[in-house]
């Protein structure tokens, strides 16, 4: 590797001044020039002498060969001189500030509890490095604390993921002020008592009406859970779709749609039935049948949707319906006289928590959040949300495609996989089932959930009733109006403007010194600009700032004697008295209490 070496006086000249005023202090004190306009005569002198001199001539090669570890070993001290400078601070050294919060040591407990206020877990596979590192350091330490240099230590393996947390560029920015309304919606649907639990199969009848759980992970792997998440349960019929999803991922859409259809049937879900052919080209992979029909080896790719958290068989549910499914046998003798083949893979056990990943799996477009893997691929995953938005909820499915407005699919174990496209994927379980075969809690639950946060497929038009959107960092979009707005004045951009008026935006919006689009427009000259606001949009022509100053004072100060004349004639006609500082304090209070609300 070739190593480029400055010449000394190039040195001397492009040395940082605060590095040559230190070296000059330390040995060149009797050498120091008299006066200041001769300071940089030398180096200069000796810089043109060798740049009339040949290259070949120099005394001291310009490249030189050397190891490529010892080049790395230089890059490091350099940047590590750097930092220690305080030219470069590290990520490390930063995110240590952010938590010490002024103190020179973390408590090791306080970092694991601001990393779980973000929706990490510390059990996340993809902080074992930096969660091994923290055990192993904490054995050498007195005090379970980590100074900078320890903290550094642990965290820099995963750096880049931490950083994101605790910068809240996560997905959901305030994840504990949403788990709080999940807390909400979930005691809410407690309350909840009617409903059966399904007793056609004796296994899913031992069940407690009582169970309640909702778990959820986001596509950036941030995690909630509350109730009874730790408690076994079978997928039932909640495995179709992913059983759907492997089979597309494997051998392609145009393959798997041969032998079954895409359009809701509007049969029962277990209907004896096939179409006039033989086939099951009009009925859904969702059904009965063509779960049954659709067979593959599927445990492992189980495992991996979920982040190879637990995935297991239960072999009692197994038995418990081959003794009682007798409408199945109908419909697997059913296919097999037609050629086809079946088996069921309804009693794969999950949890709450290992379901949710899964179906944050598919809001994540096929990869795995808290691993990183891609386990499906997005025809695969956009297909199979598409059949679980038009019939993952049996005879419901038209009923809550309408409320709800989500992918979903249910089961008749209680539970209800539930994924909002490209943000989480949510898991409830509770046995009692409604009429329909879905979980009466669990339907409570989603339904509420849209009501509350605007995650519907349609709630983002134009114009709609304002929701919650729990993406977004409180007065986030405030701020961004409030900048735009003002921008638009200060560059004169009349056609920005107009706009903003069109979409209804508030042309009085003031900024943090009470300084309002016009203000801006007056004190730069846009009289263009100015006499669009007041009369296109009939904003208040004398509103005063932090300093009292109005549109008109701007326009003086700054000798803009045409915005001036604009001014003059409509504060003859401005009818209102003045405003005082008591209506001023008023509004200004009312403005952050606005704020304080998003």
């Amino acid at each position: 590797m070739l190593q480029f070496r400055f010449s000394q006086a190039l040195k001397d000249l492009y040395r940082p001044s605060l590095t040559r005023g230190v070296s000059d202090i330390a040995g060149n004190k009797a050498r120091r020039p008299a006066c200041t306009s001769h300071a940089g005569a030398a180096p200069r002198a000796r810089l043109r002498a060798a740049a009339c001199r040949p290259l070949w001539s120099s005394g001291r090669p310009l490249c030189t060969k050397t190891d490529a570890g010892q080049t790395q070993n230089s890059k490091e001290a350099e940047k590590e001189k750097r930092r220690k400078a305080g030219i470069l601070p590290s990520l490390e050294d930063l995110l240590f500030y952010t938590i010490a919060e002024g103190q020179e040591k973390i408590p090791a407990h306080k970092f694991t509890t601001a990393l779980k206020a973000t929706g990490l877990r510390t059990g996340d596979p993809r902080l074992k490095e930096c969660m091994e590192m923290l055990k192993v350091t904490l054995k050498t330490t007195s005090d379970g604390a980590l100074d900078r240099h320890l903290f550094k230590k642990c965290v820099q393996s995963n750096i880049v993921l931490l950083t994101q947390a605790f910068r809240r560029k996560f997905v959901i920015p305030d994840f504990q002020s949403f788990t709080s309304h999940i807390d909400d919606l979930y005691e809410n649907a407690r309350k909840l008592s009617g409903g059966q639990v399904a007793d056609y199969i004796p296994q899913l009848a031992k069940f407690s009406p009582d169970l309640w759980a909702v778990s959820l992970c986001t596509v950036d792997g941030q995690r909630h859970t509350v109730g009874d998440t730790k408690v076994p349960f079978c997928l039932q019929s909640c495995v179709k779709p992913l059983k759907y999803a492997i089979a597309v991922h494997d051998h392609g859409t145009e393959y798997v749609h041969r032998f079954i259809g895409k359009e809701p049937s509007g049969l029962r879900f277990n209907k004896l039935f096939l179409d006039e052919d033989g086939q099951t080209h009009f009925l859904t992979p969702l059904l009965t049948h063509i779960n049954i029909h659709i067979s593959l080896i599927v445990m492992n790719f189980m495992k991996k949707l979920a982040g190879n958290e637990y995935v297991g068989f239960s072999n009692a549910t197994f038995q418990s319906e081959r003794l009682s499914g007798d409408r199945n046998f109908a419909i697997g003798y059913y296919l097999k006289e037609k050629k086809c083949f079946l088996i069921t893979l309804c009693s794969i056990e999950v949890t709450c928590e290992s379901a949710s990943v899964m179906a944050a799996t598919l809001a994540n477009g096929g990869f795995c959040p808290i691993t990183g893997e891609r386990v499906l691929n997005p025809e695969a995953v956009r297909n199979t949300l598409s059949l679980m938005h038009s019939c993952g909820m049996y005879d419901f499915s038209g009923q809550f495609a309408f409320h709800v407005g989500l992918p979903a699919k249910s089961g008749v174990a209680g539970g209800i996989l539930l994924v909002v496209p490209n943000v989480m994927g949510i898991m409830c379980w509770s046995p009692p089932l409604d009429k329909l075969g879905n979980s009466v809690r669990g339907i409570k639950f989603c339904t509420d959930l849209v009501q509350l946060c605007n995650f519907h497929n349609y709630d983002n038009l134009r114009h709609f009733a304002k929701k919650l959107d729990p993406r977004r960092e409180g007065g986030d979009e405030r701020v961004k109006s409030v900048i735009n707005l003002l921008f638009a004045a200060y560059t004169g951009d009349v056609s920005a403007l107009r706009r903003f008026a069109l979409s209804s935006m508030d042309m009085e919006q003031r900024d943090y010194d009470s300084r309002t689009a016009l203000h801006v427009a007056a004190a730069e000259g846009h009289a263009e600009v100015v006499r669009f606001l007041l009369e296109a949009c009939k904003v208040n022509p004398v509103p005063r700032d932090r300093w009292g100053n109005t549109p008109m004072d701007e326009a003086v100060h700054f000798g803009h004697h045409d915005v001036v004349t604009i001014l003059q004639d409509y504060h003859n006609k401005y009818s209102p008295q003045e405003t005082t500082a008591a209506g001023e304090k008023e509004t200004a209070e009312k403005n952050l209490d606005e704020d304080l609300k998003l």
